[in-house]
Formats: structure tokens, C-alpha cells, sequence
């Protein structure tokens, strides 16, 4: 779901913002009802937006049946200061980009992980608009075909690289209502987003120096929007469902200081022509079977999950893959989350039903995006 919290503000640098008055009149436009959306034209970049990210997740099968989990994000967040705005210089930093980039290898029983952070002005980092294309460095996403349906994605860390070529299979699924996601009860906490369900992936995968020849299936969610998330929300639990009968499932649960889910929770349930429904909070049912604790933070989070669409006669049960999936940046967002890839299994009306899929967990470390800018409850 990566909701429009600014989970990518916290630790860029307080300083950044210094310049940011609380009662100045934000120059970023909020996402509201009625946004049209068009491609490839929202593929690429919203500056009239102050936070967007690329999210590419997916599962990928090398030499001899090995298996791997790959996460690749790429997040922009503008500067809301006229004293940056105002100023002419190119090396004037209007716009922050992050990235996070993380490898689940399931037959090393090991989750690598790699950030960055730059900025625009220099184009060490940037995105176009009208098209996808999206880099930091050498870290990169960019649409490679005429029609605009295959993308190229690119990253290289030390001990592990991936060079892919991902096709959607499906047209764009948007989420929410009236072309919003609906992320908290106020008017603007809330963003665009669609999501590219089904991606048939190929390419090759380093691991400690040695490259192999992969092939699976991946989901990418753009999202965009100047809201953060409600007040009384301490994260969520975002979950993508890729299933054997070509159908793929999103919900989310914007998450409540005592664990339950606020209204706003939403849900999207694709159909194989690429069609879709909205689910509504009450449309979903999902219970935490067991818990992890990280060893690193000590953080608690869910592990292992039932998950269920009553009227759809859908009952899927959710594993990890590897318990260790937890992701801590402390060089680009200061966020920890546990993201990981899972096994699903489970009754599709009564008939046998097996996919994959991802699951993302924030807030169940500390600091969250909100102590980490020293802002609680002021937004």
C-alpha cells in the first residue's frame, strides 16, 4: 500500500526541512477526487506531488529450482520551503530520492539489503515525467518498449545485483474510489495509486560474484499524493497476492495503536481479464497466527497469516518464505520494516489454490516516521 506517512522523510536530515515554516501554504496539490488517470503518461513522475514512489517486488526461480525474493523502491519526496524554491541555482535540492533494494535468498537462508539516498539538480538522481524513468546512480527502472508495458530494472550493491526485464501482463489496476486511495478520515490524507499486478520477469540475478539466469513473476505499485497518513495511525499492513488461477488480491490495514484496522482499510481483488472490485474493510478478514521476533531490533511482528474474502468463498493461509526479511536503513529513510516474500496456499470455492506474494509490515519497530522527525501528532 505504502501509504503517503513520508516513510521516506524520516532520516533524509532534519535539516532539509529546517527551512519548512508549519504555517506556510504547502505549494504541492493533494489528491482528490475525480484524478483521471493516463498512460504512460502516469507511469513517470508527479511533481505537483510531494511524495512518490516505484515499488517493484517480485519472485524469481534460477539454476537448479533455487529461489529468490527481490525488492526494488524508489522514492521522491519534494522540498516544501520557499527558501529552496526560490532559489535559482541548479544544485538547489527541490526534490529528495531514496531507494531501497533487498535480495531474499531462500537457498543461502540469507536477506541482503541496500540503500541510497541523492538528489536532483546534478542528475545523480531524478525521474522524467510522461514516461518510466526513474534512477539513482546506477539504480534504475525505465520503460524499454514502444507500447510502454516492459521496463527495465537495474541494481547493483556488492555482493548482489539484479538486471531484469519485467512485461505487464495486465493494464493498470487502479485502487481506492473516484481515483483516490483513501489513507485516514481527513480530506487529502489520501493518494493515487494503481498498482501493475502481474509482470512476467527475466533476466539475471549476482550473488557473491556469481550470475545466474532467472525467470519469475513481479508487481509494481506507483503511488503519489501530499497527505500523510491519520494521526491516530501508527502503520500498516500491506499485503500483494499473486495466485495460480491469474487472479491477484491488494488490501491494506492502516493500523491503530491497539492493533485494529481504521475504516479507511481498503482492498483490491484482480480478475484474470484485468478487471477489478474494490474491498471495503468489512469485505476482508485477516488473522495473525504467530509472531517473529527480530533479533537485531527486538521488534515483534506477524508472521504468519489467515487471510480471507467471506463472499468470495476465497480462504488463503500466508508463510514466509524466511523468517529474516526486516528491512533497516538507517543511510536513506531511518525506517525498519519487515518486507518479505511469502508462500500462499488456501481454498479458492472449494477448489485447491497455491501463489506467492508480498507482505509489508511498518511501524512494529521504533523509531517510527513520525518520532524520527520529532513530529508526533502535529500533522
Amino acid at each position: 500500500m505504502r501509504a503517503i506517512l513520508v516513510v521516506m522523510v524520516c532520516f533524509v536530515s532534519q535539516d532539509i526541512f529546517a527551512a519548512d515554516s508549519p504555517s506556510s501554504t504547502s505549494r504541492f496539490s493533494s489528491a482528490e477526487p475525480g484524478y483521471v488517470y493516463l498512460f504512460p503518461r502516469d507511469h513517470g513522475s508527479h511533481e505537483p506531488f510531494q511524495t512518490e514512489w516505484w515499488y517493484f517486488t517480485g519472485h524469481l526461480h534460477g539454476e537448479n529450482g533455487r529461489r529468490f525474493g527481490y525488492e526494488l523502491t524508489f522514492f521522491r519526496r519534494g522540498i516544501d520551503s520557499p527558501h529552496v524554491w526560490n532559489n535559482p541555482s541548479t544544485w538547489a535540492m527541490r526534490h529528495v530520492y531514496l531507494a531501497h533494494f533487498a535480495l531474499t535468498d531462500e537457498h543461502a537462508d540469507q536477506f541482503r539489503v541496500a540503500e541510497k539516498i541523492s538528489r536532483t539538480g546534478i542528475r545523480k538522481a531524478g525521474a522524467q515525467a510522461n514516461v518510466l524513468d526513474v534512477w539513482i546512480d546506477q539504480w534504475s527502472a525505465k520503460a524499454v518498449s514502444p507500447d510502454h508495458r516492459q521496463f527495465h530494472l537495474q541494481a547493483k550493491a556488492e555482493e548482489f545485483s539484479i538486471d531484469l526485464v519485467v512485461e505487464s501482463e495486465k493494464p493498470p489496476v487502479m485502487h481506492g474510489a473516484h481515483g483516490v486511495s483513501q489513507k485516514g478520515e481527513i480530506p487529502g490524507q489520501a493518494s493515487h495509486y494503481y498498482s501493475l499486478t502481474r509482470l512476467h520477469t527475466t533476466g539475471s540475478v549476482r550473488v557473491d560474484g556469481k550470475s545466474m539466469a532467472v525467470e519469475g513473476v513481479s508487481w509494481m505499485d506507483h503511488e503519489f499524493g501530499s497527505g500523510d497518513l491519520g494521526e491516530n495511525l501508527v502503520g500498516w499492513d500491506w499485503f500483494s497476492l499473486q495466485l495460480d488461477n491469474e487472479h491477484e488480491i491488494m488490501a491494506y490495514g492502516l493500523r491503530r495503536a491497539d492493533g485494529t484496522f481504521d475504516p479507511a482499510s481498503s482492498g483490491t481483488l484482480v480478475f484474470p481479464n484485468g478487471s477489478s472490485t474494490v474491498l471495503a474493510l468489512q469485505d476482508w478478514q485477516i488473522s495473525v497466527n504467530r509472531h517473529w521476533t527480530s533479533p537485531t531490533t527486538g521488534a515483534r511482528y506477524p508472521h504468519h497469516w489467515s487471510f480471507s474474502i467471506p463472499n468470495a468463498q476465497i480462504e488463503l493461509t500466508l508463510s514466509p518464505r524466511m523468517s529474516n526479511q526486516e528491512l533497516i536503513t538507517t543511510h536513506s529513510t531511518g525506517v525498519t520494516y519487515w518486507e518479505g516474500s511469502v508462500d500462499v496456499t488456501g481454498q479458492w470455492k472449494g477448489q485447491d489454490i497455491h501463489g506467492q506474494g508480498y507482505v509489508e509490515l511498518t511501524g512494529y519497530a521504533e523509531p517510527s516516521g513520525r518520532e524520527a522527525l520529532g513530529v508526533r501528532g502535529k500533522e
